[in-house]
């Protein structure tokens, strides 16, 4: 991270800054983490292995998540005769924020038909995360030869996010003349959108609300990715179904017709009406439908994503803040959140660092992060500081890596006393100045926090965060320990917006999440799924407030 100052000094202006590189952002609220990425590869220089001829190229590409062994993603073209080949193939790979997703790009010479690469010749190399690949300025990705005989070659990768992927479908219906269900009433109709899958099945895609009491009814517009509909397929067949709801939940099928994303285009300009259909009346004399269903609006657009932010060159300031206060134990007994006498030398703040620290380091061009304390006596004076820098120096909080950050940590262990009181605001009040002072879309600020969940200044901590809300900030609090989380649950806005003095969140900048609920026994832990849990709504919370302000991602 970039920018950082000491506490009670004043942060810099808006000028640009290096450093913890990464490019957040997405232009919808409905973009999510996943998406799908096109990856195309060339390399320059090969080793030619061919005698009477150069070398004869393909490119191989696996991907290993989590803890999984490598499994191969596909295989370019071959291109005969070619040191510098430019592969016409191209990769498709689901892109999940949240995971740390490692790519192995090998490059062989075809020597035989056999689909076994032992069998040919080895030529290079590169193992990379899919997080590097997608942070890269430009879209553009260049590295030599990790291994193989290629060493003095080059790999050129180029990432794009599928444009399918980015595609927001908005539309809203209506139905006339609906059969009426109750007997002493009319109907309560809702309807049911699927898409067609495997054998003749569906899926559902969107359940509108029920509107009561009526035979005409208007429901809510619909807003949804076009993936999410059709998976980018515009001639995919749809099927809209109405019921009427009943209160046992047996609610009667009133009628359904089917359609694609093409049609439904068309008849929004042609007014076309849709007529449901009930099978089991058609053998009825006059029988014509169940009702009309017609669109009152329809509308496709190409919304900026996550992708285009992070390769347009927005950087992402991460930092850390460790929970030092006395309610965690004394660190030289087995019973603290603390003790590291372990033979691994871990402990369940260890734990959390490690799970989401290597996923942050991957979108990070220079690995300096600022990591802080609160709630101990700091030396030389003894002073109880509620944002002290980590590491201890006076004027610089930066640590490089995980690995700085967990030595760092070791260093305040080993110095500071345990104190009091466990006080949030200061922390984040520290981190905002930051936002405050980039609002250009060009930084945005990550404040994770770690603590056992024993909070002191809860409303100044709400106020914080509400004021905070407005700004390029996010906030992950992780518990650890076996206190009572109410409080920071009350934080995590998942049911409503957070208050606080009269004031209300402009959006949900936290994400709170248990430790605990990770434990795989015997002091293991499950980092993969924490990791996920804790940065799951990240992107998001970027996106909302990179398009509430109208900011776009800047054109590579």
């Amino acid at each position: 991270m970039s920018g950082f100052v000491m506490p009670g000094q004043t942060p810099p202006g808006p000028e640009r800054t290096g450093g913890s590189f990464m490019a957040p952002g997405s232009g919808s609220q409905f973009t999510m983490p996943t998406t799908c990425l096109e990856i195309s590869v060339a390399c320059q220089k090969l080793a030619d292995r061919d005698l009477t001829s150069k070398s004869d190229p393909f490119c191989v590409l696996f991907e290993q998540s989590g803890n999984q062994e490598w499994r191969e993603l596909g295989r370019t073209e071959t291109l005969r005769d070619c040191l510098d080949p430019v592969w016409q193939t191209k990769f498709v790979v689901d892109y999940r924020f949240e995971e740390r997703q490692v790519l192995k790009f090998q490059v062989y010479d075809h020597d035989t038909e056999s689909k076994n690469l032992k069998k040919q010749d080895f030529l290079g190399g590169l193992e990379i995360t899919l997080g590097k690949l997608v942070a890269a300025p430009g879209r553009r990705f260049v590295s030599i030869m990790k291994e193989g005989p290629s060493k003095s070659g080059r790999f050129v990768i180029i990432t794009e996010e599928r444009s399918a992927n980015k595609e927001i479908l908005t539309f809203q219906l209506a139905a006339e003349k609906v059969d009426k269900k109750d007997m002493f009433g009319k109907s309560d109709p809702y309807c049911v959108l699927s898409k067609s899958g495997p054998q003749g099945s569906f899926i559902v895609v969107h359940r509108s609300e029920t509107i009561k009491k009526t035979l005409n009814p208007v429901w809510a517009p619909v807003v949804v990715p076009v993936v999410d509909v059709c998976n980018g397929d515009y001639d995919r067949q749809l099927k809209l179904e109405v019921y009427d709801w009943d209160s046992n939940g047996s609610h009667d099928f009133i009628g359904s017709f089917t359609t694609t994303l093409k049609d439904l285009s068309i008849a929004v300009v042609e007014k076309k009406e849709f007529p449901l259909i009930n099978s089991k009346k058609l053998s009825k004399k006059g029988y014509k439908h169940s009702g009309l269903v017609k669109l009152r609006s329809f509308k496709v657009e190409s919304r900026d994503s996550f992708v285009d932010y992070m390769q347009g060159g927005t950087s992402l300031n991460f930092s850390v803040a460790i929970d030092f206060t006395a309610s965690n134990g004394d660190p030289a007994t087995p019973a603290s959140l603390h003790f590291r006498g372990a033979s691994n030398g871990e402990n369940e703040y260890t734990q959390a660092i490690r799970a989401i620290g290597p996923i942050i380091e991957d979108y990070d061009t220079d690995k300096q992060f600022p990591a802080l304390g609160f709630g101990a006596r700091v030396p030389p004076t003894g002073k109880v500081s509620h944002e002290f820098f980590l590491n201890l120096h006076p004027n610089n909080p930066y640590c490089y890596g995980v690995e700085g950050i967990l030595q760092a940590y070791a260093t305040s262990l080993q110095s500071v006393s345990l104190y009091g009181p466990t006080n949030f605001s200061p922390v984040i009040n520290h981190v905002a100045k930051f936002a405050q002072a980039y609002q250009d879309g060009q930084q945005y600020f990550v404040l994770l926090i770690i603590t056992d969940g024993i909070i002191t200044d809860l409303e100044e901590t709400k106020s914080a965060i509400v004021s905070a809300s407005d700004l390029p900030m996010s906030i992950i609090i992780v518990g650890v320990g076996k206190e009572d989380f109410s409080a920071m649950e009350a934080l995590d806005s998942d049911q409503g917006l957070l208050r606080a003095q009269g004031r209300v969140a402009a959006r949900d900048i936290v994400q709170f999440v248990e430790l605990r609920k990770f434990s795989q026994g015997t002091g293991s832990w499950n980092r993969a799924a924490l990791a996920k849990d804790v940065l799951a709504e990240v992107p998001n919370q970027v996106v909302k407030w990179m398009s509430g302000r109208g900011i776009k991602p800047l054109k590579s």
